[in-house]
């Protein structure tokens, strides 16, 4: 090797070394430190460009590919290019990762004919960038791919089966209670939990599998080549892999399981979004039916109508609201003696095209279920409240669903509405059920607090047909427990209904809770409710919901005050 030696002792002292490379003879003359960078590399392996190449990868040809891919230089100025490249000299040898920075020049025929330039060891760097790459693809806890990276790698596997005509499967694996492990140990256990579901999942994997994380409790799982008979087996050994040892963790051992759901491809789905849809699916249903279990999706003709219905029910609540279809009907509630009204419930009604309205347990549930309740709540307080506005001798009762009690912009609008309407939050009764009562009483305590000080009262809903108890009552600050109507209506037939309403009636009175009895049919009903000293009844005999304003025919009554 011709030497540089002005040169070698700077470069040596920045781990660099110096080269001129004749592309006519294929020569290389390096710097004198050169031995010190490529210290192993035999120096007639060094002296040829062809030589050097032998020991680059992944592409050989990188060197020579920068010069005839970068521009062309401008008169007598070199052309210059940049590029990285590993070299190792064989395979229990570690590979040593290389800067290259340099010119090239051009002979008469204007390609390259020589160039020149430095190199360097850059191993930290590279292992710097190959541990980016590795964390932007991979999840940080568990080390395997992440959701963006697991979901590409399901689309891919879609298309390369359907190409193939073969079959594969994806599963969800969820690990089941993990919320209750976070609670009970803290979350450090809860990361250790996960991690160790990971390993014994990955452990169980057939080589071409792919496992990432999906989200903070589950666990994507793409099998390639695999038969529905095939899926049913990994299921099971997946299962009892998670389920048949204790996690060790830093507080103990814990015991979990994990529920799977797993969709067929492409039978059954044909993208990613649909796989991973019918997946989360089939997951849930597993859960539902027994923690611990394995699900396989299967075309199901009755899902798929009440999906349909969904959408369309989806379609017309929402071009209700906007077309303001969505109304209210009042239903009276009368004093138990004089059966004078004493204030009207709300009820929540939505006029179709035709003109036919559709009733609230026609249009509740769907709402719930589609998410789609809360904008129809605020559609009703709106409605009520212009109500209250406009009949100041009249008082109103809003039953709004248990999600609404946990939406703060719902309280946010009652605000809005009470201060640009003074006086009407004194009128307004807000119903809510008691299975939400008992749900978290101090975040209900906080949303009933916040109502009473508009000045509006409480009822409790459906009171009955759950678990509340008066010492709830009492702590939540209730004004009105309303007896639920599938109890009241049975009391003139069934002993057992007419002790259960009468002792309500009699422990309501002692705590100075107001009682209305729901669903009153019959004279005779009435005629026990008033002797039990029931306040209000509602129902059949007393009058059914109207789209009419009762008030405007008869004289109202204000609701006398709690206590």
């Amino acid at each position: 090797m011709s030497a540089v030696p002005h040169l070698s002792s700077i470069l040596a002292s920045v781990g660099q070394a110096a080269f001129v490379w004749d592309l006519a003879t294929d020569t290389i003359a390096w710097s004198d430190n050169a031995g010190s960078i490529f210290s192993d590399i035999p120096r007639e392996t060094l002296a040829s460009g062809t030589g050097f190449a032998s020991l680059i990868e992944p592409k050989r040809s990188i060197r020579s590919d920068a010069l005839s891919q970068s521009a062309p230089p401008r008169g007598g100025e070199g052309a210059f290019y940049r590029i990285e490249y590993g070299v190792r000299i064989s395979t229990s040898v570690p590979v040593i990762w290389i800067e290259e920075t340099g010119c090239w020049f051009a002979g008469s025929d204007g390609k390259p004919a020589r160039a020149q330039g430095i190199v360097r060891v850059n191993n930290e760097r590279h292992a710097r960038d190959e541990q980016l790459m590795r964390l932007s693809r991979h999840d940080p806890l568990t080390g395997e791919l992440n959701r963006t990276h697991l979901v590409a790698a399901l689309a891919e596997t879609i298309e390369a089966t359907t190409r193939a005509r073969s079959v594969c499967a994806f599963m969800l694996i969820g690990i089941d209670h993990l919320a209750r492990v976070n609670d009970a140990f803290g979350f450090d256990v809860a990361d250790a939990v996960i991690a160790e579901v990971g390993k014994r999942l990955r452990a169980r994997l057939r080589g071409g599998d792919v496992l990432g994380r999906f989200s903070g409790n589950k666990f994507g799982l793409i099998l390639r080549n695999c038969t529905v008979d095939d899926t049913n087996v990994a299921a099971e050994r997946f299962l009892t892999g998670v389920r048949d040892e204790v996690i060790p963790t830093s507080s103990g051992p814990v015991s979990v399981t994990v529920s799977i759901g797993a969709i067929s491809m492409p039978r059954h789905a044909r993208s990613a979004d649909e796989a991973v849809s019918r997946a989360q699916e089939t997951l849930d249903a597993a859960k539902r039916r027994r923690a611990g279990s394995f699900s396989l999706w299967r075309p199901n003709a009755e899902r798929d109508a009440q999906r349909r219905v969904n959408i369309r029910v989806t379609d017309e609540i929402v071009t209700a609201l906007n077309e303001r279809r969505i109304v209210t009907a009042f239903e009276p509630v009368v004093d138990a003696r004089s059966r004078q009204p004493a204030f009207y419930e709300c009820l929540v009604r939505m006029v179709q095209e035709d003109g036919e309205a559709l009733l609230a347990p026609d249009i509740v549930p769907v709402a719930e279920r589609l998410g789609l309740i809360r904008l129809v709540d605020h559609r009703v307080l709106e409605l009520a409240v212009a109500e209250l506005a406009a009949s100041p001798n009249v008082r109103l009762s809003l039953n709004i669903s248990p999600h609404t009690t946990m939406d703060p912009d719902w309280l946010t609008s009652v605000e809005s509405l009470m201060q640009s309407y003074p006086g009407v939050g004194e009128r307004l009764i807000v119903e809510i059920t008691e299975t939400i009562a008992i749900q978290d009483i101090d975040e209900i305590r906080d949303f009933i607090g916040r109502l009473k000080g508009f000045g509006s009262r409480i009822a409790i809903d459906d009171f009955g047909a759950g678990y509340t108890s008066f010492r709830n009552l009492r702590k939540l600050g209730v004004d009105i427990v309303k007896i639920d109507g599938a109890i009241v209506q049975n009391i003139a037939r069934s002993q057992d209904d007419r002790a259960f309403v009468q002792t309500l009636i009699d422990l309501a009175r002692r705590l100075h809770i107001k009682t209305v009895a729901e669903w009153v049919q019959d004279e005779e009903a009435a005629a026990m409710l008033r002797e039990w000293g029931c306040d209000y009844i509602q129902g059949r005999l007393t009058g059914l919901a109207s789209p009419q304003r009762p008030w405007s025919a008869a004289a109202d009554t204000v609701l006398p005050a709690a206590g």
